[in-house]
């Protein structure tokens, strides 16, 4: 939903609309970039993802294309190891990819300095070329969002999924990939006048709220409960459905609803629908974005995906949750832009004077 003249027009919402125009300019920058990223990875075996907060969950979907779509072993870095442990690794035949929309944040600059100290080849997914994190890069994927004024990421966000489709292509991902994103935009175009007036009605008045998804969508379900928790200070648990089904699962209630993301089609999708079942069993209500029309007709409120491929349905899915989390902060009297405790650049650790 586009904020009408009678909404305030926040910042937030600004910046969500900017998106197809952002990913335009991003991916005419990256494309050329593939093969640059393809002679670094020549080099490699295996990646090692660098992030935190929603770059953290930008590169949950980062694994899954170098694993599905690139077949390459792909992990995450834990930066302690490096900031704190101060812990020397061989990491011989290893892409260090480090993601920060500010490349800013010191621990991520530093342990991309560590990982190429440890003999890891370095590549930055940043929006300044100008930033630390850049310049401590092999090769930076500097991506085009523009200024980002408000706190939470929305733009930076789905322009750094943007650069990792160039980084799988660049590790040797089908090629088809290339001409599948042309398409991305337009589908983001679509997703952003997605009415969400229900979902945040639905969602006004809980307890919490249960986040999931799998596979590539699990990424999606990570970054929208992060969206909530910071923009609405609702206690939102971002799951893999798998990893809800161990336990977590007692916590969805008739108070605390459950948001499932899926692509339209994919070997997941069957998965998601046995679990919007079984939480309706339970009394949960299940709210839905994408999926398809067998995932819409079991959710009490259902907001349609893209008709994008699997591998590339993150990049539109995210965009109805943000907008309804953007409108969800209004509705409960807060301001989207500046969410209490939080600034736009997040230093992990304070030395002590």
């Amino acid at each position: 939903m586009i904020p009408t003249a009678a909404a305030p027009v926040t910042r937030m919402a600004a910046e969500i609309r900017e998106q197809p125009s952002a990913l335009r300019r991003t991916l005419d920058a990256l494309l050329p970039l593939e093969p640059a990223v393809a002679e670094l990875a020549a080099r490699t075996r295996q990646v090692l993802f660098i992030a935190r907060g929603s770059s953290d969950a930008a590169a949950l979907y980062g694994r899954y294309l170098c694993e599905v779509a690139a077949g390459r072993l792909s992990t995450p870095a834990s930066p302690s190891v490096a900031t704190r442990y101060r812990r020397r690794l061989d990491l011989d035949g290893v892409l260090a990819v480090a993601l920060s929309q500010s490349g800013r944040t010191e621990e991520i600059v530093e342990t991309l300095g560590w990982a190429a100290d440890c003999g890891a080849s370095t590549i930055a997914i940043t929006n300044d070329g100008d930033s630390p994190l850049a310049a401590a890069a092999g090769l930076a994927l500097v991506t085009q969002a523009g200024p980002e004024r408000a706190v939470p990421a929305t733009k930076s966000y789905t322009t750094q999924l943007a650069a990792l489709v160039v980084l799988g292509l660049g590790l040797g991902a089908d090629p088809a990939l290339r001409g599948e994103l042309a398409r991305v935009p337009d589908a983001v175009a679509r997703a952003v006048e997605s009415d969400v007036d229900r979902l945040v009605s639905a969602l006004s008045d809980v307890d919490g709220l249960v986040v999931s998804g799998r596979g590539f969508a699990a990424s999606t379900a990570w970054e929208l409960s992060l969206k909530v928790r910071e923009t609405c200070g609702i206690d939102a648990s971002g799951l893999s459905y798998a990893d809800l089904l161990h336990g977590p699962i007692a916590v969805a209630g008739a108070r605390v609803p459950a948001l499932l993301v899926a692509a339209d089609s994919g070997p997941v999708l069957a998965g998601v629908l046995a679990v919007a079942e079984r939480l309706r069993a339970l009394g949960v209500p299940v709210h839905s974005i994408g999926g398809g029309p067998e995932l819409a007709a079991v959710a009490d409120v259902a907001l349609p995906g893209s008709d994008l491929p699997e591998r590339l349905a993150p990049l539109a899915l995210v965009v109805p949750g943000q907008l309804a989390a953007e409108a969800l902060a209004r509705r409960l009297g807060l301001d989207p832009d500046d969410p209490a405790g939080l600034a736009k650049v997040t230093q992990t650790d304070e030395e002590p004077a």
